[in-house]
């Protein structure tokens, strides 16, 4: 499949499943659809705040199989569809994305061409707050990145969480 072929019917499945998805309080993060020997494999990628579990994404793959069923984004063509969240590797670019991985460790890759690395503190309207180290001591520094200089962000995967953020024994109330 060409890539002008690909890119029309994704952009095909893309408004043809979207109602769907915003009525289930999703957003659609992306649309794939690529050759895959006599098929084509549909992938589509969705989130929302506090994340998205099994079950939704059953509930999800169900209804947004019903819409391209409905519809004519896959013509007569056979397909196989794959319905899942973002993984860890998924570049934050929206602040929604930077919203939903607040208190992990990120680096952000500044338009200037520099990175700061942090801790997302908060996120608002005009930007993302980090909590850095400072050089090695003790203490830690706010910074404010604003959305026009923030390129793009990489959550950094930890094995453990910060001291300051315990997780709960299983016989202790969360």
């Amino acid at each position: 499949m060409s890539d002008a072929s690909r890119l029309s019917h994704s952009a095909a499945v893309r408004s043809a499943i979207e109602p769907v998805i915003s009525a289930l309080g999703l957003d659609l993060e992306d649309v794939d659809v690529h050759a895959s020997g006599k098929r084509r494999r549909v992938c589509v990628i969705v989130d929302r705040d506090g994340g998205i579990d099994l079950d939704g994404i059953a509930a999800t793959s169900r209804a947004v199989s019903d819409a391209l069923d409905a519809s004519d984004a896959m013509g007569d063509d056979a397909y196989t569809l794959e319905v899942t969240s973002p993984g860890i590797d998924r570049p934050l670019t929206l602040p929604r994305h930077w919203r939903r991985n607040l208190g992990r460790r990120v680096r952000v890759h500044l338009s200037d061409g520099s990175i700061a690395d942090g801790r997302i503190r908060d996120v608002d309207d005009d930007g993302v707050v980090l909590v850095t180290d400072a050089k090695g001591k003790p203490e830690s520094v706010e910074r404010r990145v604003p959305w026009v200089d923030a390129a793009r962000g990489e959550v950094q995967v930890e094995f453990r969480r910060p001291e300051a953020d315990p997780v709960p024994a299983d016989d202790e109330e969360a």
